[in-house]
C-alpha cells in the first residue's frame, strides 16, 4: 500500500505485538467493565513521535443492507465516549473509513483475518500527518485489579515547566471501580483534552498510569509516575512528534483564570462586526437585518477543532430550543485547508453530523490566530477555539468566553451548561 513499506511495517507491527502482550494485558477488561461492548474487540495501535504507541479498542460492525449489499460501521471507545463511524469501505483485502467531523482517515488492508496494518491520515495537518497503524481482533481477557495507589481526584498540572511555553491545566482523574482502568482529562484555559481512558500499573515500587484518547483529531498520549511524596512527573506525547513534560500535585482548590476575562474588545470599539461569506458564497453581516434586536451568540471556531465540535454539539440543540425566543447563532469558521472549497465541505459535514441548522461563515481558509485577529480587528486577541460572544437585542456585546468546557470535564461542563442557559435567558428576557 502506497506509504507503508512491507518489511518495515511488519517488524513494527510485530513489535507492537510483543508490546502490548507484555503491558497491554492492563488494558483488557472484565465483563464488568464500563468500556467493554461485546467480548471481541479490535485493538489498534498508532505509533507517536517514536517513543509512545496509543492504543485504542474498536468494534467492526456489519449489518445487511436494505438493497442486499452489507452496510458497515466502526465504534470506536474512549472512556465515556462511543465514536460512531458511517464512512466505512470494506473489500476482500482492504478497510477504508474517514472518521467522522475530522478530515482524517484509516487506510488498512488485512494481514489476516484477525489482523490489519495501514496508515492514517490527518489531512488537517501539511506535515507529519500520516501515522502507521496496526490492529488484530483478541476475545478480551479478564484480568485482576491492580493494587496501585489512586490517582483519582482534582490535579494542579504544569505542562513545559520551567520553560516560557509553560502553562497550567486542572487534571480530573477517576478510578472506573473495574480492573485497573483510570478515566479523565485535563482542563487548560483554552480548552480539554477531551475523553482520555487508560490504566494504572506498577512497575517496581513505582505507580504509574497511562492515558489515551483517539477521535480523528486527538492522539495523545499521557504517561505519569508517582513520586514519594504524591506528586506526578510525567510525559504527553501528540501525533507524529509532540512531546511535553508536566508536573501536577494535589489541589482540589485549584482554578483557572476566569475564562470570561481573556478576550475583550478592544479600547475604543462599542461593537463587533464583520462580513464573512456564507457555504453558499453569500456575505452576511451582523448588521444585517435578520439579527436586528435579536440575542446573537457568535461562535469562533474551526471543523478540526474537538472542543468546537463538543461547543457545536451543545450549541446545535441549544438554538433549536431557543430560536423561536430570538436567539440566533453565527458560526465563523477559521478552517486549515488553504482553498475555499474543501473548507465549505469539511464545515458541511461538521454541520450534518450535529444537525446544525444555524449559519456557518467561511472566516478564513487559515487557523492562524494572529492572522484570524486581523479579520476581527475589534477583539484584543483570538487566544483559543473555540471564543464565543454573547451580544444581547442591542448589540453590546454583554460577555466573551474562551475555550470550551466539553462533557469530560464533567461538573464542569454542567456548570458550563447551567451558566449559558441561565445568561442567555435573562438577554432574551430583557
Amino acid at each position: 500500500m502506497k506509504g507503508v513499506n512491507g518489511f518495515l511495517f511488519t517488524a513494527w507491527f510485530s513489535c507492537c505485538l510483543l508490546f502490548f502482550t507484555q503491558t497491554g494485558k492492563a488494558q483488557l477488561q472484565t465483563d464488568n467493565c464500563p468500556t467493554t461492548k461485546d467480548d471481541h474487540l479490535w485493538y489498534g495501535l498508532l505509533s507517536l513521535n517514536n517513543a509512545a504507541v496509543l492504543s485504542f479498542e474498536f468494534r467492526i460492525i456489519q449489518s445487511p443492507g436494505s438493497a442486499g449489499a452489507d452496510v458497515w460501521a466502526i465504534e470506536i471507545y474512549n472512556a465515556d465516549e462511543v465514536i460512531h463511524v458511517n464512512e466505512v469501505s470494506v473489500t476482500s483485502d482492504s478497510l477504508f473509513f474517514k472518521m467522522p467531523v475530522f478530515d482524517s482517515e484509516f487506510r488498512c488492508r488485512r494481514m489476516s483475518a484477525d489482523s490489519l496494518s495501514g496508515i492514517w491520515i490527518n489531512h488537517a495537518r501539511k506535515d507529519n500527518n500520516v501515522i502507521q497503524f496496526a490492529a488484530w481482533n483478541e476475545k478480551v481477557i479478564p484480568v485482576e485489579k491492580c493494587l496501585c495507589s489512586t490517582f483519582s481526584g482534582k490535579w494542579e498540572v504544569e505542562f513545559n515547566p520551567g520553560t516560557p511555553d509553560a502553562y497550567k491545566a486542572i487534571g480530573l482523574l477517576k478510578d472506573p471501580h473495574c480492573a485497573d482502568l483510570i478515566y479523565g482529562t485535563f482542563l487548560t484555559e483554552t480548552g480539554d483534552y477531551r475523553f482520555l481512558s487508560g490504566y494504572t500499573f506498577v512497575n517496581g515500587s513505582d505507580s504509574m498510569f497511562t492515558l489515551r484518547c483517539f477521535d480523528g483529531s486527538h492522539a495523545y498520549v499521557f504517561r505519569a509516575r508517582k513520586s514519594r511524596d504524591g506528586t506526578l512527573e510525567g510525559d504527553f506525547f501528540s501525533g507524529a512528534q509532540g512531546h511535553e513534560k508536566w508536573l501536577a500535585k494535589r489541589n482540589e482548590k485549584f482554578e483557572l483564570r476566569n475564562e470570561d476575562s481573556l478576550t475583550f474588545l478592544k479600547p475604543g470599539f462599542k461593537k463587533f462586526d464583520f462580513s464573512f461569506p456564507d457555504l453558499l458564497g453569500k456575505q452576511v453581516s451582523l448588521s444585517d437585518s435578520k439579527f436586528k434586536n435579536k440575542v446573537v451568540i457568535v461562535q469562533i471556531m474551526g471543523s478540526w477543532c474537538p472542543n468546537c465540535m463538543d461547543e457545536t454539539r451543545f450549541l446545535s440543540g441549544f438554538y433549536e430550543q431557543n430560536m423561536l425566543r430570538g436567539l440566533e447563532i453565527i458560526g465563523l469558521a477559521y478552517e486549515k485547508t488553504g482553498e475555499m472549497s474543501k473548507a465549505v465541505a469539511n464545515v458541511e459535514r461538521l454541520k450534518k453530523r450535529f444537525n446544525c441548522t444555524y449559519p456557518v461563515l467561511i472566516a478564513a481558509t487559515s487557523n492562524d490566530r494572529v492572522a484570524a485577529a486581523e479579520t476581527l480587528p475589534a477583539l484584543n486577541q483570538i487566544m483559543s477555539y473555540p471564543t464565543t460572544l454573547f451580544i444581547d437585542k442591542k448589540g453590546k456585546v454583554r460577555k466573551i468566553t474562551t475555550g470550551f468546557s466539553g462533557p469530560a470535564t464533567g461538573l464542569y461542563y454542567d456548570k458550563y451548561v447551567e451558566g449559558i442557559n441561565a445568561f442567555v435567558d435573562k438577554l432574551l428576557r430583557e
